[in-house]
């Protein structure tokens, strides 16, 4: 049965990597025997310059009704100074919230070919291989919030950080089931000493992993947890943690991959699944054809094994992925001198030369 998803292009480069990432799909589909239907919509500043606002209700529509979200990237200097309600990152998180997309995926591994290029050591980051479930759709960042405002002649702004018992233990459950086929360990990560909330996810989380014999949970402050990514980041498993944590920490293990633009990102609840890179839209090399294509591309297979359930698809793009680092094809982002320099299309079509 044909599949339909939605491909969101977005800013900056968005288009450019969609595109390939779209290409590569379409390519490791008809190898596998299936098929699947697209339609492009608008989000972020493109959205705000067509329609006046991040996320029209065309496109929430559109994503509602497919079996997958496709994301390029949004944001950008030319929307910088927009009221903060028609920000072109709000697209993001109302696209979370009007799908129920509550968790989200970050995989966090060292590719071999690229150990060298980590900020850290190759002996150290060589193990690497972390999946951090954020919870996507509490906390800090959709708490009650007063915007700059002067009070008893201070100017003063805050943000409240909630969460309840609901929205801990289905973050806390699934990244127990992720466990379950990696090595069966948990990472909880907050901030207990100091925060009440913290203490609400620590006691929820210990509730909620009681009910999984094979998994191993343990508690981390997020500080150390920061401190350990950099130190010794093979000893992770699963990290699973709230928004601001989640958000802050992914990034920093990101890094250890060598590029930004290798790393993919599902988001996912109980509404349709959204596939993302984690890098910007950088518009600075926006239309140069010179993006690192790997980070969507590698969104693409999470696309296939989340929502598509096509597992052959997605193992058969990640070992085509693998295998173009391995042969020595570097975008600019990842280059070194001694390998082969390409575009964003010959990368695309390296990965298509080896599906399968």
């Amino acid at each position: 049965m044909s599949k339909h998803i939605v491909v969101i292009p977005g800013d900056g480069i968005g288009a450019e990597i969609t595109a390939a990432a779209l290409s590569v799909a379409q390519a490791a589909a008809a190898k596998c025997g299936f098929s699947f239907t697209y339609e492009s919509k608008h989000a972020g500043g493109a959205a705000i310059d067509e329609y006046g606002m991040p996320l029209p209700e065309e496109t929430v529509a559109a994503c509602r009704k497919a079996d997958g979200v496709l994301l390029g990237a949004v944001g950008g200097p030319k929307w910088d100074h927009v009221a903060p309600e028609l920000r072109a990152e709000k697209a993001i998180l109302g696209l979370r919230k009007e799908l129920g997309l509550y968790a989200n995926l970050r995989p966090i591994k060292v590719f071999p070919a690229l150990a060298n290029q980590s900020p850290l050591k190759p002996e150290i980051v060589s193990a690497v291989d972390i999946l951090i479930v954020r919870e996507l759709t509490g906390g800090i960042y959709f708490g009650d919030r007063q915007e700059a405002a002067v009070v008893d002649g201070v100017e003063q702004a805050w943000d409240k950080e909630m969460y309840s018992r609901p929205e801990i233990e289905r973050i806390v459950r699934m990244a127990c089931r992720a466990a379950l086929g990696r090595k069966g360990r948990v990472m909880s990560v907050d901030k207990a000493n100091v925060l009440a909330a913290s203490r609400l996810w620590r006691k929820v989380a210990i509730e909620v992993a009681a009910g999984f014999d094979q998994v191993k949970l343990e508690h981390m402050y997020v500080d150390n947890c920061a401190m350990q990514l950099v130190l010794n980041p093979g000893s992770f498993d699963v990290i699973v943690t709230g928004n601001l944590f989640g958000d802050i920490l992914s990034d920093e293990a990101a890094v250890l991959s060598g590029s930004i633009g290798l790393l993919p990102s599902a988001s996912l609840g109980d509404g349709t699944g959204l596939y993302e890179p984690i890098h910007g839209s950088a518009p600075d090399i926006a239309g140069k054809g010179i993006a690192n294509p790997l980070g969507t591309i590698l969104s693409a297979a999470m696309l296939f094994r989340y929502s598509l359930e096509q597992e052959a698809a997605a193992a058969m793009i990640e070992q085509a992925v693998d295998r173009v680092l391995a042969d020595g094809y570097r975008t600019a982002d990842i280059y070194q001198q001694g390998f082969t320099k390409v575009s964003t299309d010959e990368m695309r079509q390296q990965v298509i030369d080896r599906l399968g």
